[in-house]
């Protein structure tokens, strides 16, 4: 049985012809000289299934070529782009617009009443510019503050990258770095993301991730008012170089009187503080995760309090600190507070004052006693350390007798009559 074609195929008129795509800025790239290729009429619509102008084109380095999808009339039904089908304004699914605005576009579904409704669009929007939505999504679109918490600020590029190589997914792919598809892992058969039909995104029924993004608003973090009802100023984070104190003004003075704003270029933050606390509660209810200026999205904050008086630490020496567990406890003094170095030697004298180890008389054993000229002022007498032969000779060691020497010189051998008499030889 042949299938009989639509009133499409014959009638021309309603075919569509236009010069330039309906995109978002995700879709058209970061690259600001795009090379388009265009051909009238080499598709149908994947809505109305109406023949349109199909245009083709690389969004930037290392990514896959796009196409249209759908025609400009079904993209300002819904006010989408003809590739992605999400919202031109918000970056979000229709799914989740519809849901925020409750909006209920029923189009009709059946061939037929398709062709008839569409038809009626075109002829409404021949009488505008065609920058507007038609439909019930244009009288519908008013601000949200959902929509304002979940929409993309910045382009995504990342949806622009290949598809996954097959081959590589098989291990037989040979082209190694030069292929320009995706070496990465695909999603598993049972993730509902790798399930998604062009139609359900459209009209916005069982769509997978319009289900994600609505999971991800119930659980959206809440800026609570501190306990502290003195506190009046605002944290305003994000702000880059290109944000003035008049345009945070031009924002923050709706909600009441400000008293002061501070901006701190270097880090990139302001304060707003105003004169009564309901009005910092409602700036701070408006704004939180949803003020975007500059095309920036800002971070909203309390900020801390300044009542606390800075308080001096007390000194070092008056500190009582626990002990830390594990640690071995304090060594215990020696047994002679004269003996450091545990020498063990008998009638220990205490050096005389001013004088340093290093200083003693040459043959002087550190450790003996000291001689009785630091004493009670008698010539000192040097002490005859023994050789080694002479140790294991002798048990005892005794001090040759030595010459006496003037109080307060300090002999040197170098300083012998028998050396010198040599020296002069």
């Amino acid at each position: 049985m042949a299938m009989s074609k639509t009133t499409n195929t014959y009638n021309r008129q309603n075919w569509e012809d236009s010069e330039f795509p309906i995109l978002c800025q995700t879709c058209l790239g970061d690259n600001p000289y795009v090379r388009m290729i265009k051909e009238r009429y080499g598709k149908e619509c994947k809505i109305c299934n109406r023949p349109f102008t199909i245009f083709r084109w690389c969004p930037g380095a290392r990514m896959r070529f796009k196409k249209t999808e759908i025609c400009q009339t079904c993209s300002k039904l819904k006010n989408v782009c003809q590739t992605c089908l999400l919202d031109l304004e918000y970056g979000l699914p229709t799914q989740v617009r519809d849901a925020a605005l409750k909006i209920q576009d029923d189009l009709p579904q059946s061939d037929v009443n398709k062709e008839y409704y569409i038809q009626n669009i075109d002829n409404q929007m021949r009488s505008t510019d065609g920058t507007s939505a038609a439909g019930t999504v244009g009288k519908s679109l008013a601000a949200s503050d959902m929509l304002a918490k979940l929409a993309r600020t910045a382009p995504y590029y990342k949806r622009n990258r290949p598809h996954i190589c097959s081959f590589w997914v098989k291990g037989e792919c040979k082209r190694g770095e030069e292929c320009p598809y995706r070496h990465d892992k695909p999603n598993e058969p049972d993730d509902p993301l790798s399930e998604q039909n062009i139609k359900d995104r459209y009209y916005g029924v069982n769509d997978p991730v319009a289900d994600k993004i609505m999971k991800r608003a119930a659980s959206l973090p809440t800026l609570d008012p501190p306990e502290d009802k003195s506190i009046t100023t605002l944290y305003v984070g994000n702000i880059g170089e290109h944000i003035t104190e008049t345009d945070i003004k031009d924002h923050f003075y709706h909600y009441g009187e400000i008293r002061t704003i501070t901006v701190l270029p270097r880090q990139q933050c302001a304060f707003v503080q105003y004169t009564k606390r309901s009005a910092a509660e409602l700036a701070a209810e408006k704004s939180f995760n949803k003020l975007v200026l500059g095309g920036r999205r800002l971070t909203i904050k309390w900020a801390h309090s300044q009542a606390k008086q800075y308080v001096p630490s007390m000194p070092r020496l008056q500190r009582n600190y626990e002990p830390v567990p594990g640690l071995p406890s304090t060594l215990p003094l020696p047994p002679n507070p004269n003996d450091y170095f545990n020498l063990q030697v008998e009638n220990m004298t205490v050096l005389p004052a001013g004088m340093k180890l290093h200083q003693l008389p040459p043959g002087m054993i550190p450790g003996a006693p000291l001689p009785p000229m630091y004493s009670s002022g008698a010539p000192f007498q040097p002490v005859h350390v023994p050789s080694t032969a002479t140790m294991s000779a002798t048990s005892t060691v005794t001090a040759a007798p030595v010459p006496p020497i003037d109080a307060g010189v300090v002999h040197y051998p170098s300083q012998d009559p028998s050396r010198l008499g040599s020296l002069k030889k």
